[in-house]
């Protein structure tokens, strides 16, 4: 976990209204609701970076949205979380919905993301890695949306390649 969450979760711990004013700036363009400033301001290192600023702020909202007292089990990426959603649910919708937030601009991606992450509330993200990868979001080689491509399908992939034959393929295994 990044030093951003862990200090989050520590100032939450502390006081629960860290996490409803970060909740209520994900109604805002990410860094224009002045009550967040004191919780996301100490780490922008350069002020002239609007993105990395408005990055900072779309994460701690996501983060304090997301979270769930007790929540388990291990962190991880937007795409192997996105996989393991759709394989728990069976759902054909997760899939388009993943390839629209990786196509999604940086206009778009605010927006895109509060759904994604809203969609995912049972599954335990890294909000330390996510954070780390939307700064690189505009990367001209798209190494973010590569890297979350890879982790969705390499996970859909892995659990399907698991499941037991269905009784067709069954039959085609038998006619060999």
């Amino acid at each position: 976990m990044s030093g951003f969450i862990e200090w989050l979760e520590g100032l939450a711990e502390k006081d629960t209204r860290v996490r409803a004013v970060l909740r209520r700036s994900l109604a805002f363009a990410p860094g224009e609701y002045p009550p967040a400033y004191p919780y996301v301001e100490p780490f922008l290192k350069d002020e002239g970076n609007s993105w990395r600023r408005e990055m900072f702020y779309l994460v701690a909202g996501l983060w304090a949205s997301h979270w769930a007292a007790g929540r388990t089990g291990a962190p991880m990426s937007i795409g192997k979380a996105c996989a393991f959603y759709q394989l728990d649910r069976k759902s054909t919708s997760t899939e388009r919905r993943f390839i629209t937030l990786l196509d999604a601009d940086g206009a778009q991606l605010p927006h895109r993301l509060r759904q994604m992450i809203a969609l995912l509330k049972e599954q335990t993200i890294d909000f330390g890695i996510l954070l780390e990868k939307l700064l690189y979001w505009n990367d001209d080689r798209k190494r973010t949306q590569n890297a979350w491509a890879r982790d969705f399908y390499r996970n859909l992939q892995a659990e399907t390649d698991n499941e037991p034959p269905t009784n067709k393929e069954k039959s085609h295994e038998d006619d060999r």
